[in-house]
């Protein structure tokens, strides 16, 4: 008989992701499933926190865990979340308004991996970048999948998807943000631009790249220089790169 699952709740994958979840948002974690016949340190820790921040531990079989995971590798741990760790977009406004550095964004036009995207927030996470921004349609969101790729960004970095990417794009222009936009054809390197001001690094998704109207509120274009046969990175190696070279500007 398959387990109850508790209602309006959506499943976070793995045990750095559930760590994560219980962390930075303990009171949307409805419950927490583990793997009933493991028995090892890491399981028993996340056992404890969740014990310490009074979520319910449920110890299930594995193939309850199989089943709601889809396939996906779950590492015998599911967090059960209330509700979307996304961020509405006028909450953007007020995020920008409470730091005491200048901004860090990473701007994503039409990602649709939830594997890229699940990435790009790690690798936000890690250069320390403020927000994850990105189109509400015809991209990847918050599925499981991209939760659990993050391994604990999906909860730590701000995502925030947006009904009009270019609007918004416009916005943070007029609040001062600099937009540096990569393209393969740009004159610039990556590595002569200045990212250490309020910044906003746009990336498009993968094959296509940045939408014409993307492009055109970017203020300057940058290319990563490639020595070798390939032509491009993937989007979120590329996205890495770029956080990881403002981070390095900015004073490590």
């Amino acid at each position: 008989m398959a387990e109850p699952r508790p209602s309006d709740t959506s499943p976070t994958l793995g045990i750095n992701s559930a760590r994560s979840a219980l962390k930075f948002g303990a009171e949307r974690v409805a419950e927490l499933w583990l793997d009933r016949r493991r028995r090892d340190r890491r399981l028993a820790e996340l056992a404890a926190a969740a014990r310490e921040a009074s979520v319910p531990v449920r110890q299930v079989q594995r193939e309850a865990l199989d089943q709601a995971a889809g396939g996906a590798n779950h590492q015998g741990a599911i967090a059960w979340v209330r509700g979307s760790t996304a961020r509405p977009t006028q909450d953007l406004d007020g995020l920008l308004a409470t730091l005491k550095h200048p901004p860090l964004l990473l701007i994503l036009d039409g990602v649709t991996d939830p594997h890229n995207l699940g990435a790009c927030l790690r690798s936000a996470d890690g250069a320390g970048a403020d927000a994850v921004i990105a189109p509400k349609d015809k991209a990847a969101g918050l599925t499981p999948v991209a939760v659990k790729v993050a391994s604990g960004a999906a909860e730590s970095v701000p995502f925030v998807p947006v009904t009009n990417l270019a609007r918004t794009l416009a916005r943070l222009k007029d609040a001062g943000v600099w937009l540096v936009g990569t393209a393969d054809n740009a004159e610039a390197s990556l590595f002569e631009a200045d990212l250490r001001g309020p910044m906003g690094l746009v990336l498009g998704g993968e094959g296509s790249g940045m939408r014409r109207l993307t492009r055109e509120h970017c203020d300057l274009l940058v290319r990563l220089p490639m020595r070798g046969r390939v032509e491009s990175l993937n989007v979120s190696v590329a996205a890495g790169v770029c956080l990881y070279e403002a981070l390095r500007q900015r004073g490590g």
